[in-house]
């Protein structure tokens, strides 16, 4: 009764709820406003890894780094790359980017003596590399500024900027812009599905203002957790999407149980109250489910997935609060004026009240459970063959190739890639934090680091090495490896740094015996430190989903198989997703249609993210589903007609709520970064496969096959769960007691907004 009693305070005092929600959505709206200032474009390296510790101390005690920037230059009129006019081009330039204010370091293959890896194969063009220093931001902004000075169309050469930061600054702009047209494509679609659904323009104005309330209060938190840690920008697009995606949930279920009690002939305060005391409760139950799966990533150390467990957790706890508290005082505020502009001929009432036998979702629950070995057979013999893919996950991290081939940095990155047959700017940085090495050990290490397969070079204090020999001692190329503090090593690779072979490449350099203890830095260190960081607390975060799933199941349901049974299909649906984004991003098919370079790799994010997103709004479903299922099983004890009605009361709106939920994530599929099309398309396909084929197909069949088993619990579970779990029709049921003796609501409340009439 504590839900009901919930419901009778906020009806009773509906006005002061909405005061006081009106206000704190001014007082978040103005205190968040500016949350994208203290946003990070960073976050997404471990910062206690080997890889993050090497490049702090090169940075920070070393005063050196390797190259973050790359300008390539090109004759304008063709020829080559020696000729006098494009030398003395080169060479300016040089002195032009080392003059700039952020820029520690520049070097070019003219300032190097005609350096033979920083010229093409063709001699066609020649590499300008510098480094710019400070956090993420700070090197952001300044390569912008770069970015901007040295692309050039001269008449003596042409310039293009390029690198890894470059890479990143045009990603992150690139996605601002393409998210920023995925909500105005996605708004306008979400408002007409809201019509539709809601079939009255003020009832599809609620969810919206929900949704509101729960995206505004979540950039407050954002702004008080961006004061203490790193929060990533992009976790403002979860807060968006997920924001109005659970309103619309949230609200689809209470709006449409008003309408049904409504029918059903309780007066609307009373109506409220029952909606609040089992609908609300289901809310509340589904939530934390939701919050746990995006609060899981918690455990991850890196920052840009931790702030999307900060964005899933905040914008949950929001969108409940609004749903539960602020949702039903507008409800009794609204009265049966909810249903006011209404599209189409039918009251929407009278809709409500159709008997349950006519419902399309009741005819296709009778239908799968006259046949459910059948049916079930076929829908994971289905699912698992789309899934198979995904065994062969290959999980790299982005680079230049998710950019579309317009962008600058991409053009750059795709000359490196087929020009250059050393891959300076990935180079592997080895640094000696302990103890430095004598020069003759340092020169003996250095050797051996060349002898290394994928190794191009080794450049150090004493000279460059390729295959074990030593290339040139010439002070003036290897100077900026010996500093004050002591010398470091670059190991430039000849693969792609990026990729399973470059993995490899860091494994056999800290493989190999050093005079020091050493640390290895750069990109393809950085990946293989990322990939053991998320690898080794991927149990932890998967084991806290599935514990604290299976007791709010079970506290919400009393029993052991049905959170089982959720378990079971959620993997199963959301293993065909990955699979099949494994064959379409990683694979290549449908790269030409979709627009995208395949890599040979996912982003290793990406996974991670989307499970959590698509397993916390699978739960969102699950719940919603079982609710009704078990109310209606707790009331009649009928298990076929239980799993049938529930799915009549749910289905129109899970699959409403799916295909709202649907336009917001297709919406980024329109972005022209790979990684971001991979999320949109990915999640899309997991929330629609996930609301109409398992919920329509395997939850009757499996529910139908268990029988009775579906609510059998240990005794010791059952004394628990009748203490502190859900049950929706004992709360109804001591409703409509209560109501028989005017302890509680019911009809003798005293009419709202006429709604009575």
């Amino acid at each position: 009764m504590r839900f009901a009693r919930l419901g009778q305070f906020i009806v009773e005092r509906r006005w002061w709820v909405l005061g006081i929600a009106a206000v704190s959505f001014v007082a978040a709206g103005i205190y968040g406003g500016d949350v994208a200032g203290r946003l990070s474009n960073g976050g997404f390296a471990d910062a206690g890894s080997p890889s993050a510790r090497a490049s702090a101390y090169l940075t920070d005690t070393l005063g050196s780094g390797t190259p973050n920037v790359v300008v390539l230059v090109s004759p304008a009129e063709g020829g080559s790359v020696d000729d006098p006019a494009v030398a003395a081009a080169g060479r300016a330039l040089t002195q032009e980017l080392a003059s700039q204010p952020g820029v520690t370091q520049a070097v070019s293959y003219w300032s190097l003596g005609n350096a033979a890896p920083l010229r093409a194969g063709d001699n066609r063009s020649a590499l300008v590399l510098a480094r710019t220093t400070g956090d993420e931001d700070a090197v952001r902004a300044e390569v912008e500024k770069l970015s901007a000075h040295f692309t050039r169309d001269g008449d003596v050469v042409v310039t293009r900027v390029g690198g890894i930061s470059e890479a990143f600054r045009e990603v992150g702009k690139t996605i601002e812009d393409d998210l920023r047209l995925a909500e105005m494509i996605a708004l306008p679609i979400t408002l007409l599905v809201l019509l539709f659904v809601f079939r009255s323009a003020v009832a599809a104005s609620l969810p919206l203002a929900v949704g509101a309330l729960s995206i505004v209060g979540t950039f407050a938190v954002l702004k008080v957790v961006a004061s203490t840690t790193t929060v990533s920008i992009f976790a403002l697009n979860l807060t968006t999407a997920l924001g109005l995606g659970l309103a619309i949930d949230y609200s689809l279920l209470l709006v449409s149980r008003f309408r049904e009690e409504r029918a059903k002939g309780h007066a609307s305060p009373e109506a409220v109250v029952r909606t609040v005391a089992t609908a609300g409760r289901a809310v509340v139950f589904s939530g934390f489910t939701v919050a746990i799966a995006l609060g899981a990533m918690l455990v991850f150390p890196v920052p840009f997935l931790r702030s999307f467990a900060y964005a899933g957790v905040g914008v949950v706890a929001m969108a409940v609060l609004g749903a539960v508290v602020v949702l039903p005082a507008l409800l009794a505020a609204l009265g049966d004026r909810v249903d006011r502009l209404a599209i189409g001929r039918r009251r929407l009432s009278a809709a409500a009240a159709r008997p349950v036998e006519e419902s399309f979702w009741y005819r296709v629950a009778r239908s799968v459970m006259r046949r459910p070995v059948t049916l079930a057979a076929v829908v994971i013999t289905a699912l698992v063959m789309i899934g198979l893919p995904f065994l062969r996950l290959a999980a790299g991290t982005s680079d230049d190739r998710v950019l579309p081939s317009s962008a600058n940095a991409r053009q750059v990155g795709d000359v490196l890639r087929t020009d250059y047959s050393s891959k300076d700017i990935g180079a592997l940085s080895v640094v000696f934090p302990a103890d430095q090495p004598t020069t003759v050990a340092l020169g003996t290490y250095a050797a051996e680091l060349s002898r290394v397969a994928g190794v191009s070079r080794v450049d150090t204090a004493t000279g460059i090495y390729a295959q074990g020999g030593l290339l040139t001692a010439d002070p003036s190329v290897t100077g900026r490896y010996a500093t004050t503090a002591g010398p470091w090593v670059s190991v430039v690779p000849s693969v792609e740094p990026l990729s399973p072979e470059g993995e490899r490449v860091v494994s056999a350099v800290r493989a190999v015996p050093a005079p020091a203890p050493t640390l290895v830095g750069g990109s393809g260190a950085e990946l293989v430190d990322l990939k053991e960081s998320i690898v080794n607390r991927l149990p932890w975060a998967l084991g806290i989903i599935v514990v604290a799933t299976f007791v709010l199941l079970f506290l919400s349901f009393g029993s052991i198989l049905v959170p089982v049974k959720a378990l079971l299909l959620n993997t199963l649906s959301l293993s065909a997703t990955f699979g099949a984004m494994v064959w379409i991003f990683q694979d290549g098919h449908l790269s030409g249609p979709l627009g995208f370079t395949p890599t040979g790799t996912l982003d290793l994010t990406m996974p991670i993210l989307m499970f959590c997103i698509a397993f916390g709004l699978s739960m969102d479903y699950e719940v919603f589903l079982l609710s009704r299922i078990k109310e209606e099983h707790d009331r009649t004890g009928d298990n076929e007609r239980s799993v049938a009605v529930g799915l009549a009361r749910t289905g129109r709106i899970i699959t409403a709520a799916a295909a709202t939920i649907a336009v917001v994530f297709l919406a980024f599929a329109t972005s022209s970064i790979s990684f971001i099309k991979l999320f949109g398309i990915g999640l899309t396909l997991a929330v629609l496969m996930d609301a109409t084929v398992v919920r329509a197909t395997l939850v009757p069949a499996f529910m139908k096959l268990a029988g009775d088993a579906n609510w059998w619990a240990p005794r010791w579970m059952r004394g628990l769960y009748d203490r502190a779990g859900m049950n929706e029709a004992a709360a109804e049921a001591a409703l409509d007691h209560a109501g028989d003796d005017g302890s509680t609501p019911g009809p003798d409340l005293e009419p709202v907004g006429g709604a009575n009439r």
